[in-house]
């Protein structure tokens, strides 16, 4: 096996896959907020209310649009680049992805083309039941897809065929009730409705400090703080009771984001650190320690034990034979801390804003308005670190303790291949960015009375009316 190969089927995957990644979240907390929205108008008649959904719609339109597109790319490098792989959780896989494909998949595309072209041709409550089902079909495909990434981080529900040696599911319900998965999936919901209600926030502070329709984007921007002030808390609580559930079935993992090399107990939290990130360098000049911390994040206690790298090693070494089973420290170190550095401080934003909406100063203070703009950023930065620290403390397993990363890839594609098909995605990609950013900018900045004064859905049209209905998207 050529190892560069193997480095350059990796850096592909994960390009496309973080690329990918960067949509999901948006998608699944803008589709809920803008069905608050929808409903808010159904119940009130507000005009107001009905362009804002349009508005933000259109946004959340744009996203769908191009996290698609990167989405199947995945599909395709499953059997090209991950041939060994597909095979071996083919037996356990088919079933989640199934369920995506067939259930969660239609069920966005079908009731966002009704919602999207249902305007002025719709009945109005028919018109809001198709917004909430997109916004369910959105939840419901990272929830087949969280399975089965949970089931490669705690392999459960299988029996390991002898004659193939590849796993065969025989428990379905043990995807969804695996613990990894409970955890995680609440951590991606709540990751992705901060995330939209982050992105609800900035466009809506933009046109604060601009003047633009000032009314109604306050609105939304209070809209966007009732939305964080819980989830900005829970998204905190979910992931460090996430720490504890990695502990148990991935504590190399564990090790690696604080690369303790040796066991602790009650164990430290650094902010910072140099050095001490291989074997033959263990020592690290750490910069600030916080007692207890690690322990607390780890293990729910106070004075909980953190088994070490080296330790670890030791047992996995005993278990599976010969190998390196420690996975990159310094990305798995700042990755860690990159994530919760930025969920500390979201909820202090969001303080701030809802003490300035107390004091009646929210369509007025500059200083949190750029803030806010600006703040559009942390959400996408925050989700990459996360998924980098999910899938970099795996390694090397692809399938935590049945199959090696290494032993996954396609051993008839060549160096170039791979190498030339990389350059080609991060050409596309580049591309792909550049016209998500312009798209965003200038949809999220155009002025609320461009989205169009139509009579709005829920009149259901005239049936002998032959004039072409005109969508003002």
């Amino acid at each position: 096996m050529d190892l560069s190969q193997l480095d350059l089927s990796r850096l592909q995957f994960a390009t496309t896959t973080i690329y990918h990644f960067v949509f999901v979240p948006v998608t699944i907390g803008l589709s809920f907020l803008v069905a608050v929205l929808q409903t808010w108008w159904h119940r009130s008649g507000d005009d107001e209310l009905r362009r804002l959904t349009r508005f933000f719609g259109t946004l959340l339109v744009i996203n769908i649009a191009i996290g698609v597109v990167t989405g199947i790319v995945q599909e395709f490098e499953f059997g090209m680049n991950w041939s060994q792989y597909s095979r071996f959780v083919g037996d356990v896989f088919g079933a989640p992805l199934a369920m995506e494909g067939l259930v969660a998949f239609f069920l966005e595309s079908t009731f966002l083309g009704l919602w999207l072209f249902g305007w002025n041709i719709l009945p109005r409550g028919v018109h809001l039941a198709c917004i909430w089902a997109l916004a369910v079909g959105t939840a419901l495909s990272a929830a087949f897809i969280m399975a089965a990434n949970s089931w490669m981080q705690h392999p459960v529900g299988i029996d390991i065929d002898q004659t193939t040696g590849r796993p065969v599911l025989t428990d379905i319900g043990a995807l969804f009730t695996n613990p990894v998965f409970i955890w995680g999936y609440a951590h991606v919901l709540l990751a992705s409705l901060l995330t939209g209600a982050v992105l609800m926030l900035a466009v809506s502070a933009w046109h604060l400090r601009h003047g633009s329709s000032p009314d109604a984007f306050l609105r939304t921007a209070k809209l966007s703080l009732v939305v964080l002030l819980p989830t900005s808390v829970l998204v905190l609580m979910v992931g460090s009771h996430l720490g504890v559930v990695e502990t148990t079935y991935q504590p190399m993992k564990v090790a690696a984001m604080e690369a303790q090399w040796e066991t602790c107990s009650p164990c430290s939290f650094s902010v910072a650190q140099t050095g001490g990130w291989t074997s033959d360098d263990q020592d690290a000049t750490k910069v600030i320690e916080i007692p207890h911390l690690l322990s607390i994040l780890a293990t729910g206690s106070f004075d909980g034990q953190v088994t070490g790298l080296n330790e670890l090693q030791a047992q996995y070494e005993q278990k599976y034979g010969p190998g390196d089973y420690i996975p990159n420290l310094p990305v798995q170190y700042w990755s860690m801390r990159t994530m919760a550095y930025i969920a500390s401080v979201i909820p202090l934003l969001v303080l701030w804003g809802l003490w300035l909406w107390r004091r009646g100063r929210l369509a007025t203070s500059r200083a949190f308005q750029v803030v806010a703009t600006w703040s559009v950023l942390t959400p996408f930065i925050m989700n990459t670190a996360g998924w980098m620290l999910t899938e970099n403390g795996r390694q090397p397993w692809i399938v935590q303790g049945l199959l090696l990363t290494e032993d996954g890839n396609s051993p008839s594609v060549s160096t170039e291949e791979v190498l030339l098909t990389l350059v080609v995605f991060w050409a596309m990609y580049a591309v792909l960015g550049v016209v998500w950013v312009h798209l965003m900018r200038r949809y999220a900045r155009r002025d609320l009375g461009e989205v169009g004064d139509g009579p709005g859905a829920g009149d259901g049209g005239d049936p002998t009316d032959s004039r072409p209905v005109v969508l003002t998207y």
